[in-house]
């Protein structure tokens, strides 16, 4: 269950007469471990009990995050993808961005890290799983054909 539903729930039961403490045993004995915490419901129920109408969360002060969007995601990257031992400082002069962003921004959203300063993914993509897999088989065919030949390629003795 969702909080929406929750708080559908607690208004409903509080509509109903029952106090704070009655809804949570209530949900608890429905839900188990999906019952909200005591504190929530009697929160969300003194909040109905003022008057509110929404089970939405009020929308928060502060300013919008606008820097992260496909676009400049997508410029970042061609950025990294150009030049990948570029710093983060390089990169926020040029869009006019903060470090701080741009950094999660690389690690949060492209799932980039520095090793050895460059830049590399974090994960491998199906398109190099495949050749990976790709060419542990060729190799294994090669070293079930002739171990001694596959061993030389190597080795130098």
């Amino acid at each position: 269950m969702d909080n929406i539903s929750h708080g559908t729930v607690i208004r409903y039961l509080g509509l109903k007469g029952l106090t704070p403490k009655e809804i949570h045993e209530d949900m608890v004995v429905t839900l188990g471990e999906d019952a909200p915490s005591y504190s929530m419901v009697k929160k969300w129920a003194a909040e109905f009990k003022r008057g509110r109408e929404s089970l939405e969360d009020d929308p928060r002060p502060g300013r919008p995050v606008t820097v992260t969007t496909q676009e400049t995601i997508a410029k970042i990257h061609d950025i990294i993808m150009a030049y990948r031992r570029v710093t983060g400082r390089y990169i926020a002069t040029e869009l006019g961005i903060s470090q701080e962003r741009i950094h999660a921004v690389i690690h949060n959203e492209l799932q980039m890290s520095k090793v050895l300063a460059r830049w590399v993914p974090k994960l491998l993509g199906p398109d190099l799983k495949r050749t990976g897999l790709n060419m542990s088989r060729e190799n294994l065919a090669i070293f079930e054909a002739d171990p001694n030949s596959f061993l030389r390629r190597f080795v130098t003795i």
